[in-house]
């Protein structure tokens, strides 16, 4: 935003900063929140706090202390925007499941270590959060942000002293983050949507199994070597002969992945499907959706565990010579319409979009602190002044109509 169309905003931005710093206890941490989120929301490349403080015309130690070490709660902060938005929106359609990677250099910053950096596209130095959104209609905006802390970080005290990372923070895979992230938010009372995440997260048998157990519809990208068993087989190659035990599963010799399933399938089963409208016209490709049971693909997650029928999707556009996505999704026990998965599969398109918007004129990644505490309460700070921005823009859109 320019000075111009901040000051016009002005009026809004207090009332909205008087909500969103309630739970914090100082008026000095409310006031340097102030400084904090114009500092973010006004044009200018770097975010980090020397440029943003001679933005504002504020104090940078001041600034400096107010992230890095002042005691309000980023989980907090996130809570009360949370609830906000939810009584101004309702429910949403869509929770979406995502990470994004934060390039760094040397080895102090908290989390940093050399993995797969989605930023630049390749193993990197870099830092990894995972993160939940709320999306309905364009409009959408961060539940929550766990940072991943590499195995590497876990077991050093000095730098976890440095960072100071609390000591009951552990090691936990993405999967676990992101699942944490779900079901803190369901307690918190967050009316749910359907989640969508990639394959990352989706092809984990165990990870589906416990969205499943929270009962939430999903749909999620999978691998293509994921093990299917066709409706039909299910049912069929678990009649018991009459001798010995019935079988739980079907043969292993039966199981068939995602592209053998699609090149059985017959012409009528597939459809074309638009899905929304893009900026250069309708977004369309072809599906086609069956039942399947899947086989866990992992010996960790248990040959033995309980199956449900899911429906595979396929996406196979006309001028490919294989399929070029696949997704699982389950709808508490309902069978969906083609139309209503195909929408939820291309549901994820905003975050890549979100992501962007963040750090190129939030600043998301222009944090130059190092602490464990420094970077929620940024990272806090950022969500606050992305949200605002989602309600400036409904605003102008409900003014136009």
């Amino acid at each position: 935003m320019n000075e111009r169309a901040l000051r016009s905003a002005d009026k809004r931005l207090e009332s909205y900063l008087a909500r969103m710093t309630a739970c914090m206890s100082r008026k000095e941490q409310k006031r340097w929140a102030g400084y904090y989120l114009r500092g973010l929301l006004l044009d200018g490349q770097r975010k980090s706090i020397e440029p943003l403080a001679a933005r504002v015309g504020g104090n940078v130690q001041s600034l400096q202390q107010f992230i890095g070490q002042s005691t309000w709660s980023a989980e907090e902060v996130q809570r009360t925007l949370n609830d906000f938005m939810q009584a101004t929106l309702n429910r949403g359609v869509y929770w979406i499941v995502d990470e994004t990677s934060f390039p760094k250099q040397g080895n102090q910053s908290v989390g940093v270590a050399r993995q797969y950096c989605g930023a630049l596209g390749k193993t990197a130095n870099c830092q990894v959060a995972v993160s939940l959104h709320w999306s309905k209609d364009q409009m959408n905006w961060p539940m929550g942000w766990r940072l991943f802390l590499p195995e590497s970080w876990i077991g050093d005290k000095e730098r976890r002293r440095r960072a100071g990372i609390p000591e009951e923070v552990e090691y936990r895979p993405k999967t676990d983050l992101a699942m944490e992230l779900i079901q803190g938010t369901l307690s918190h009372g967050m009316a749910p949507g359907v989640v969508l995440a990639d394959h990352a997260y989706g092809s984990s048998f165990g990870w589906r199994r416990q969205l499943r157990d929270l009962g939430l519809a999903y749909c999620v990208n999978v691998s293509g070597d994921t093990g299917l068993w066709l409706d039909s087989v299910w049912q069929n190659g678990r009649e018991h002969s009459g001798v010995g035990r019935p079988r739980k599963f079907p043969s292993r010799e039966q199981i068939i992945n995602p592209q053998t399933l699609a090149r059985q399938l017959p012409g009528s089963a597939w459809r074309k499907v638009s899905w929304r409208e893009g900026s250069k016209g309708p977004q369309r490709s072809r599906f086609a959706m069956a039942a399947v049971w899947v086989s866990s693909n992992r010996q960790s997650e248990g040959s033995s565990r309980e199956r449900w029928r899911e429906y595979l999707l396929i996406e196979w556009p006309r001028a490919e010579a294989a399929p070029t996505k696949y997704w699982l999704s389950w709808w508490l026990d309902e069978k969906p319409e083609l139309l209503q998965v195909v929408r939820a599969a291309k549901g994820r398109w905003p975050i890549e979009q979100d992501y962007r918007e963040m750090k190129e004129e939030l600043g998301l990644d222009h944090f130059e602190g190092r602490s464990w505490q420094g970077w929620h309460h940024h990272v806090a700070m950022v969500t606050l002044a992305f949200a605002f921005l989602r309600l400036e823009q409904r605003r102008f859109k409900k003014k136009d109509r």
